[in-house]
Formats: C-alpha cells, sequence, structure tokens
C-alpha cells in the first residue's frame, strides 16, 4: 500500500463528497485489522515501522472520510481547487452581512437574543446548503470545475457561520 495513495483508493471507493459511510466502516475495519501494529510483533523492524504508519494513515483517511469539515477540504484539495491551509476571499456582499451579524453577536444580552439570532444563522446556514447540496453528486462520475468552485465558496462561508455561532454565548 502507497503513502502517496488518496484516502478514496486506500478505502477502495469512488471521490465523493458523501461517501458510503457503510463501506468506510468495513473498509476501516478490514484495513485496521490487516494492518494493526500488533500483529506485527514477530516482524522485522521496518516491517513493524511500516505497520504502525499504515495504520496511522489509516486512521487519518477514517477521520477525514467521517467528517464533513475534513471531507470537503480533502475533496476539493484532490481536485486542485483549494490548497491546504487556503487564505479564500469571500464575496464583499457577504462579510458586510457577517460584519452586522458579529455586531448583532456582541448586543445580544438576554437567551431570548442570542436564540434569534442562532436561528438566523442557523437559517442562512439551511439556505446555503440548499444551494449546493445537488452539487455535492457527481455528474456520470465527474464534478464540473463550476460545482467544485461553488462547494469551496460553500464551504468557506459555512466556516465563517460557524464562528460567529460560536460567538454567542
Amino acid at each position: 500500500m502507497s503513502t502517496n495513495m488518496d484516502y478514496f483508493q486506500l478505502f477502495q471507493l469512488p471521490v465523493s463528497f458523501q461517501p458510503d459511510m457503510v463501506a468506510v466502516k468495513k473498509q476501516f475495519y478490514a484495513l485496521s485489522r490487516q494492518y494493526h501494529p500488533d500483529f506485527f510483533t514477530n516482524h522485522s523492524p521496518q516491517e513493524q515501522e511500516e505497520a504502525l504508519e499504515q495504520s496511522a494513515l489509516i486512521n487519518k483517511a477514517y477521520k477525514t472520510l467521517s467528517n464533513k469539515d475534513t471531507l470537503i477540504p480533502y475533496v476539493l484539495q484532490l481536485h486542485q481547487i483549494m490548497e491546504p491551509d487556503e487564505k479564500y476571499a469571500l464575496p464583499q456582499d457577504f462579510l458586510m452581512e457577517m460584519m452586522d451579524l458579529n455586531e448583532a453577536a456582541e448586543f445580544c444580552n438576554t437567551d431570548s437574543d442570542k436564540a434569534q439570532l442562532k436561528a438566523t444563522i442557523q437559517n442562512l446556514q439551511n439556505n446555503l446548503y440548499a444551494t449546493v447540496e445537488p452539487l455535492f453528486t457527481p455528474v456520470e462520475g465527474h464534478f464540473s470545475e463550476k460545482a467544485l468552485l461553488q462547494i469551496k465558496d460553500y464551504y468557506f462561508k459555512q466556516k465563517y457561520l460557524e464562528k460567529v455561532l460560536d460567538t454567542i454565548q
């Protein structure tokens, strides 16, 4: 098994923003049994080290494929649409709206105000997701560059909205 292979190849799955979690878990457990370091205690030090590396790779792949917050950027990076730790320029109108939400969060004093602002943000999140939900399914097994760029924009907007939600205590 090559450490250069992507997580989808490792788990023998098609690249997807919505992988089959039953298949992900099944492959995770099969690979974990195959490469678990405990099964290599009587092998050479080099084989033990390789098993340890593979086990770590399998765990990292499982965590990535099981979490949309890590899966979306991972798929975008596979398609060379996003760079690791990329600083993305959000649209100006979105940033202005976020400034308004941040200001509203600063002045939330009552539980009712906080609940209302959280509901407003969650509604924004739901609307944002609704616009990209169809794009998460590949057309004829492929994602268009336009779809991937829209998903990237969604991802960064979603992360920003989550940060604003986190400020509301």
